[in-house]
């Protein structure tokens, strides 16, 4: 079983920056899929980062180029470090993990492609 919790979330400014951490625990090791999703109020939830065991990065189009998914397999942590945050990035954040089979190697964004999914950390931006 993987344990997962979020940290780092809050309240910023439009054009600021947060880093967000996943620590992570349990029966997991560094090939595992590692990604983070958010979610708005009224919206699907979406992954917008990912990474794998051998440290090839996904990135949806919403935050390419602004947002860094990074893991330390020494520390069991997974990190998104978020830059130029805009009031769109509002949203409830969340880790999953997921051993590296064939649909999550595939469709690292797919939310039925993780097993294992941390409670969430809220990060608000505003003027």
């Amino acid at each position: 079983q993987v344990q997962l919790q979020e940290s780092g979330g809050g309240s910023v400014q439009i054009g600021g920056s947060l880093r967000l951490s996943c620590a992570t625990s349990g029966n997991i090791d560094s090939t595992y899929y590692m990604a983070w999703f958010r979610q708005a109020p009224g919206k699907e939830r979406r992954g917008i980062a990912a990474i794998g065991g051998a440290g090839k990065t996904f990135y949806d189009n919403a935050v390419k180029g602004r947002f860094t998914v990074s893991r330390d397999d020494a520390k069991n942590t997974l990190y998104l470090q978020m830059n130029n945050l805009a009031p769109e990035d509002t949203a409830m954040y969340y880790c999953a993990a997921e051993p590296p089979h064939q649909q999550v190697q595939h469709f690292p964004f797919m939310v039925a492609a993780y097993n294992s999914w941390g409670q969430g950390t809220q990060v608000t931006v505003s003027s």
